[in-house]
């Protein structure tokens, strides 16, 4: 469906929003094992970043919100050229963007690994390929944007334990890559699931992956929303 119904929602049309059909919801949940290479929690309280793309950002952004640790979780764009970075050419599929994520994290509360349990658990099917849901093109891939080494190592040896386990019916084709610049979304794309939870959208195909963290994760799962000042945004 490529969040089609985009602009009608966000011009005050949520009634429009009910057309999509109950059946088209959020998907099943994995809880998929814990990563068995992981880095261990650090000894002193800090900040790092991870970039991961799956998906609507929407949906992303409201799980990592509400976990442990995360100090800061933007929705944005990444893969393709700056001046590329915009919602009307990223939604033609032809920009080599890819609807992301950049969560800042604590490393002394939760770790890489974990943040990619998180991932593939809830955030995201990583068996869908150039689609997540009932939105389809390659902006919606699934992708790990490796920061360094030491992420690549661990987001390697993650997909490979999880391919070896068989943790997924499908095949994982999630893709693990470089970092590229990340560049912010649009304000009004910022906390979206967190302030439109009425929107039949987010009650479809968002609402369920935070319900879905609390149940599975429920030592990582936090309450209340890290929201993002749409000012200081990056």
């Amino acid at each position: 469906m490529q969040k089609l119904l985009l602009a009608t929602a966000l011009a005050g049309g949520i009634a429009a929003l009910s057309a999509i059909r109950p059946s088209a919801a959020a998907e099943t949940v994995i809880l998929a094992p814990p990563p068995m290479i992981d880095a261990p929690l650090a000894k002193a309280p800090g900040s790092e970043t991870a970039v991961l793309s799956g998906g609507c950002f929407w949906g992303m952004q409201v799980v990592f919100q509400h976990v442990k640790g995360v100090q800061k979780a933007v929705s944005g764009y990444t893969g393709g050229a700056a001046d590329t970075a915009h919602y009307g050419n990223v939604s033609t599929g032809t920009t080599g963007q890819a609807e992301s994520l950049k969560i800042t994290f604590d490393p002394s509360m939760i770790s890489y690994g974990q943040l990619l349990r998180i991932y593939v658990s809830v955030a995201t099917n990583p068996t869908e390929l150039n689609y997540q849901g009932p939105d389809h093109g390659t902006q919606y891939r699934g992708e790990i944007w490796a920061e360094n080494p030491q992420q690549r190592r661990i987001a390697q040896a993650y997909i490979r334990q999880l391919t070896a386990d068989h943790a997924f019916a499908a095949p994982i084709v999630t893709r693990i890559d470089a970092a590229r610049p990340f560049y912010p979304a649009e304000g009004y794309h910022q906390n979206f699931a967190t302030l439109h939870p009425d929107n039949r959208y987010i009650e479809l195909y968002d609402a369920p992956k935070v319900n879905a963290l609390a149940r599975l994760f429920p030592g990582l799962y936090v309450s209340h929303a890290a929201i993002v000042a749409v000012g200081s945004a990056g």
